[in-house]
């Protein structure tokens, strides 16, 4: 993989980007985080070389100068809101956050539910929360929002909610995703520090669009990929323009609410605003990291490229609509991006045609998949009455790079006999052949007699981060293994059965 970003450059700007703002508002400073805090993959995959834990590095250097408050939207709660990545719902992820922040030496001060008005899942949750010692406030709807200034700023609007007590200097204020309520969490607070005579100030750090990049730059395009269901559009800050003659880029709906917020801010504060611009609010220095723009270009490329599959899919599945689509195809079209530029995808779309032109697929049902390996060799994988075609690819390449013959048979007939006879006389499953989840665990079994099986799952790690392509929609068994090798995964937008439920 070539490299194309330098971590600890980017940690020396940012640490003293954020620490020259803190002398801004010497009192308190809140910092609003936007993205992912943990596990940012999407700037891993378009800034190769970025570590997906890097913020964190970066909250470890000034834990002892912060405060951490953690956001979820009732509503999310409510609907079960799933984050992609780790195929969780919002709630539990506010739970894993928690549990890995403690292993990084670092406290959730509290968590807020925010847009709360006593929904039933909501409540259940708060109810967990503190029984396990977690102090948790809720925050209803801001009356007066978002026209009504007077009112928003006044004690029937912030503060009408709850303050929510901390004790450091930066305080920084994170969720599991978008839409979270992170900056009227901020403002309900920063409105509270002024009643009581402390001197708050605001402050965003969000990695992406990345300001000082040009408007066009595929890094920037990638991020309107990422975010076609919530519309995002990057932007020149006219604003910034304005005020300071130098053109930088934010995303649409910073742009639109900054008026508003500049009046917010002034309200609380009593005093003009600091920022003539959302670009003047971020702390944001990724930029400072890129120490090759080709690599990151052409690794924002494909993400482009992956973003429209996964689009294609949530619109196959009814998780977006059709306008989600055209986007994606949109600026799939603005930066002459094929999804045969992707080199996964045809391989994968012929091991289907193979499974077809053998016979042997699964009931009716010819799948393929494939991975493209570190040092750029394709592997390819068909579907069989015994194994989905991702499991098998996922043995071929484990045989590839342990240096096995193909023809070697790394699990057992017997126990293959076994394991299909209890799904399908013991579990009344439909579906008998393996995903795999059930692959890698009998692969494990298989190790205990087989050294060629040992020798295959110690090459299971150099599938990390591995491109992979399915001609299909994977079941929860397939998907759940995928994500836990940490492969780069696409499908087509295409179910594998004809049966409506995707289960195993």
């Amino acid at each position: 993989m070539k490299i194309g970003f330098d971590n600890e450059a980017y940690i020396k700007e940012q640490t003293t980007s954020i620490l020259e703002r803190v002398n801004h508002f010497p009192e308190k400073l809140y910092l609003e985080f936007g993205g992912k805090i943990m596990y940012d993959y999407h700037a891993s995959r378009v800034l190769p070389g970025f570590d997906p834990n890097v913020k964190m590095r970066l909250l470890q250097e000034l834990k002892d100068k912060i405060d951490i408050i953690l956001c979820v939207h009732a509503g999310d709660i409510e609907k079960r809101k799933i984050r992609a990545d780790f195929g969780i719902s919002y709630d539990s992820d506010v739970l894993r956050t928690i549990d890995e922040f403690k292993e990084w030496g670092l406290e959730i001060t509290a968590v807020v539910i925010t847009r709360y008005h006593e929904q039933a899942q909501a409540t259940s949750f708060k109810n967990k929360l503190e029984r396990n010692g977690i102090k948790v406030y809720t925050h209803g709807y801001t009356k007066g929002y978002p026209m009504d200034v007077d009112q928003i700023v006044s004690d029937q609007g912030y503060g009408a909610n709850p303050y929510i007590e901390t004790k450091k200097p930066i305080v920084v204020v994170t969720a599991p995703g978008p839409g979270s309520g992170k900056l009227a969490t901020c403002l309900n607070n920063m409105y509270h520090e002024y009643k009581l005579g402390v001197k708050a100030g605001y402050a965003k750090f969000e990695t992406f669009p990345i300001w000082n990049l040009p408007l066009s730059h595929n890094v920037n395009t990638a991020y309107e990929a990422a975010t076609v269901d919530l519309k995002d559009i990057v932007q020149i800050d006219h604003h910034h323009l304005e005020a300071y003659n130098e053109k930088t880029v934010n995303y649409n709906r910073d742009i639109e609410a900054f008026p508003l917020l500049r009046r917010i801010l002034e309200k609380i504060t009593g005093e003009e605003s600091i920022y003539k611009s959302p670009t003047d609010m971020g702390v944001n220095r990724a930029s400072a990291g890129i120490v090759d723009d080709a690599v990151i270009a052409e690794a924002s490329h494909q993400e482009i490229i992956r973003r429209y599959f996964r689009c294609a899919v949530e619109y196959t599945m009814g998780l977006v609509d059709r306008e989600a689509l055209d986007r994606a195809e949109l600026i799939m079209e603005k930066v002459n991006a094929r999804v045969k530029d992707r080199k996964v995808v045809q391989p994968a779309r012929q091991a289907a045609l193979d499974a077809r032109e053998s016979g042997k697929g699964s009931n009716g049902i010819f799948c393929g998949a494939a991975i493209e390996l570190r040092d750029g060799t394709l592997i390819s994988g068909k579907n069989s009455p015994l194994l989905h075609s991702a499991s098998s690819l996922i043995l071929n390449a484990a045989k590839h790079l342990a240096e096995l013959p193909d023809h070697m048979h790394l699990l057992p007939a017997n126990m293959i006999e076994k394991v299909t006879f209890l799904k399908k006389e013991v579990l009344t499953g439909k579906m008998i052949s393996l995903d795999v989840e059930e692959t890698l665990i009998m692969l494990g079994i298989s190790a205990i007699s087989n050294p060629a099986a040992q020798l295959a799952i110690e090459k299971l790690a150099e599938l990390r981060n591995c491109e992979v392509h399915l001609t299909h929609i994977p079941t929860p068994g397939d998907e759940a293994g995928l994500r836990k090798l940490h492969v780069n995964l696409t499908c087509d937008p295409e179910f594998s059965s004809a049966s409506l439920f995707m289960g195993n």
